[in-house]
């Protein structure tokens, strides 16, 4: 509110310094004089009514070079309030008078733009964007918001191409982003079993970025979908062991690798290396439903709470009560159960995700942070005490 009162000061100030200008041809009484507009404007900022004021000084302020940057910032004022539909309107009105300065009408569409973009009206936005860039005005800015624009619709060719048009003229650096994108289209071609698109796409993505974990889980399942079994135990083992915080999401798809070749004991003797090298939850859980099935309910129980001992977690605690609801010998099931409710509602409210940029959390996996929109920087976490 501040704010606005702050900025209405001079738009009255304006207003008045315009209706003095208008004197008539004896300059005797001023237009301000014979408008009531001014003072009814006056009297509403006075009384702290600043949406009614605003409304009166801009239908008295005429827009020339002199006030179309405080018609500029009202709208920008506006948008950031939250009140879009107003900021449209003050730049509609803007862009409509054939007297603007060819500068002047490009900042105009670059806010009605913005405008549009927090209106949700995407369509709307990119059309003004494009016509930006192809005046060659603010062209930075309309692509960048281009790029924001595509990732929400999901149009990731437009987004590559956006994405290579903004290195060209920044000199900046988006490899990584270009990298997910590659992988954004890898997945939807995987999604409909178009493996060949698929590796093509992941190829560019590895090109992209060298390092991109992402793209080696992808390229993992897609050799899976291939039958080639042997390549993708490889690519996920090197993930497994050179980026262990992505355990949780390679394990399962590593294990069904083992599980199609029959291959069941030499994941279980894999996953034993793991653990002894990395003590991880992940690693625990996972032996415990393997030495279960392999070796009976008891020494499952036996293994993971001897773990747990060491490294107490709310997660694997919730593990050990899930398989101890059906053995009598230990606590009553209905207590049990009572415990494992208590714990899964913990669990529920937690984030099994983290973004290790702006500490967003989520529930489920996220390649590109809703929050920051920084990509790679969400990660699986584990929920210790």
């Amino acid at each position: 509110m501040m704010e606005l009162l702050l900025l209405l000061l001079p738009v009255a100030a304006a207003s008045g310094w315009m209706a003095a200008k208008r004197s008539d041809c004896k300059g005797k009484q001023l237009y301000a004089e014979r408008n009531p507009d001014y003072y009814k404007g006056l009297n509403f900022l006075l009384n702290e009514q600043p949406d009614k004021a605003i409304d009166v000084f801009v239908q008295m302020l005429e827009v020339d070079s002199d006030t179309v940057e405080t018609h500029l910032a009202l709208g920008n004022l506006f948008r950031r309030r939250g009140e879009v539909d107003r900021a449209i309107r003050i730049h509609q009105n803007l862009i409509a008078r054939p007297t603007l300065k060819s500068d002047h009408r490009a900042q105009a569409l670059l806010e009605l733009g913005q405008d549009y973009m927090r209106a949700g009206l995407y369509d709307r936005a990119e059309s003004l964007f494009q016509e930006l860039i192809e005046l060659n005005l603010h062209r930075e800015q309309a692509l960048r918001n281009l790029l924001v624009i595509y990732e929400r619709e999901k149009e990731w060719s437009k987004s590559l191409d956006t994405a290579i048009r903004l290195e060209a003229i920044t000199g900046e650096q988006l490899q990584n982003q270009r990298a997910h994108y590659y992988c954004e289209l890898a997945e939807q071609a995987h999604a409909v079993a178009d493996t060949a698109v698929a590796s093509e796409y992941l190829k560019q993505a590895y090109a992209c970025d060298k390092k991109s974990v992402r793209a080696a889980i992808l390229l993992g399942e897609v050799d899976r979908a291939k039958g080639n079994h042997k390549a993708a135990i490889k690519i996920f083992k090197k993930i497994a062991e050179n980026n262990p915080a992505y355990l949780p999401i390679v394990l399962p798809s590593l294990r069904n690798c083992y599980t199609d070749t029959n291959a069941e004991l030499k994941f279980k003797q894999y996953l034993f290396k793991l653990y002894a090298e990395n003590k991880g939850l992940v690693e625990a859980v996972t032996l415990t439903q393997i030495i279960r099935d392999d070796e009976g309910h008891r020494s499952a129980v036996a293994f993971l709470k001897e773990y747990l001992t060491d490294h107490l977690s709310l997660d694997g605690l919730h593990h050990l009560v899930a398989l101890n609801l059906n053995d009598e010998s230990m606590m009553s099931s209905e207590m049990l159960l009572l415990v494992r409710r208590l714990l899964d509602k913990l669990l529920e409210e937690s984030p099994l995700y983290k973004c290790d940029t702006c500490g967003f959390n989520a529930k489920a996996m996220h390649w590109q942070c809703p929050s920051c929109n920084n990509w790679s920087s969400i990660k699986p976490v584990q929920i210790s005490v």
